[in-house]
């Protein structure tokens, strides 16, 4: 016997909600139309009929920015919602058919290279049946979009975006670290010694060496001292590597490196805690059981390298 046919759902055009969440997330519609690959007037007309069904206003018009109303903003919170309900869905259809799950994982770029790829082996034995697919990216997780991934990596913040569920698996300290090579032909022997070198920055990691250094009781050094800036963490850690100064390099996320001998750290002290690594996943994707056994195996990882 049959279910009889439930009451038609008044739902909007589809395409018009697609745009308004793009919209409502990256608060601007050039990006919501680079995102979704159409026009910036495709993307404004979507967002003008779906105000003229729902009869509501969503955006204020400020010049040429749009600030949500607070309509807006009610009706993204639960569009976000619903769009992660339907990834959540359609995961289990494809897992439930056979199909092997792809699990998208959206981590710092540094972090990939340096720490999560050289043990990502060891989960592949442990979930063969899990097809990962790994995205590196430093923005910001509320602007990645809804369905684009299943896991992210980040630094802890508070607050994290709404409808989002995480926990910390990773702690983080930061010590200053060299090439061999560096470090024969101009010694460091206490953090006074950092003046006659260049300090290597990250723009993704600004103030740190002011940080370490106040912490060292020598923050006289950075006004005294050569700089390289570089955009990406990575770049400033293979520039430590190659010789062209002093990096403040992350514990345990260069550990492979200085164990290899490719990087020394010549101070044992001070080594200064910093925003540990999260795992993050949308809400409603919490309850998957490829996305939990990734986030278990993550902080089981953590657990390992935070002991040692």
């Amino acid at each position: 016997m049959t279910n009889p046919p439930g009451p038609r759902r008044d739902l909007p055009p589809l395409g018009a909600l697609k745009a308004f969440e793009a919209v409502a997330r990256l608060g601007s519609l050039t990006a919501a139309a680079d995102e979704l690959f159409v026009t910036h007037g495709a993307v404004s007309r979507h967002v003008r009929a779906l105000e003229d069904w729902a009869g509501a206003k969503l955006f204020d018009r400020v010049g040429k920015r749009l600030k949500l109303t607070d309509a807006g903003r009610a009706y993204r919170d639960a569009a976000a919602l619903a769009f992660d309900g339907i990834a959540a869905a359609s995961a289990r259809l494809r897992e439930s058919a056979g199909s092997a799950r792809v699990l998208v994982v959206n981590a710092l770029p540094t972090f990939a290279m340096r720490w999560l790829l050289p043990r990502l082996a060891r989960f592949q034995r442990l979930e063969p049946q899990v097809e990962l697919k790994l995205v590196t990216s430093d923005e910001d997780v509320s602007r990645l979009a809804h369905g684009s991934y299943h896991v992210a990596i980040r630094r802890e913040q508070e607050p994290w975006p709404a409808n989002l569920v995480g926990a910390s698996f990773l702690a983080e300290r930061e010590i200053p670290v060299a090439s061999p090579s560096l470090l024969e032909r101009l010694p460091v022997r206490s953090a006074a010694d950092l003046a006659r070198h260049t300090l290597l920055h990250a723009d993704t990691r600004p103030g740190a060496w002011t940080r370490w250094l106040a912490a060292a009781d020598a923050g006289e050094v950075e006004a005294s001292a050569g700089r390289q800036h570089f955009d990406h963490f990575y770049l400033t850690l293979q520039a430590a590597s190659d010789g062209l100064g002093i990096a403040l390099g992350p514990l345990p996320i260069i550990g492979d490196d200085i164990r290899a001998g490719r990087l020394v750290a010549p101070l044992a002290a001070p080594v200064l805690p910093s925003r540990p690594y999260c795992w993050l996943t949308p809400e409603p994707l919490a309850g998957d059981r490829a996305i939990a056994a990734f986030c278990t195996w993550l902080e089981e990882e953590g657990m390992i390298e935070n002991e040692t």
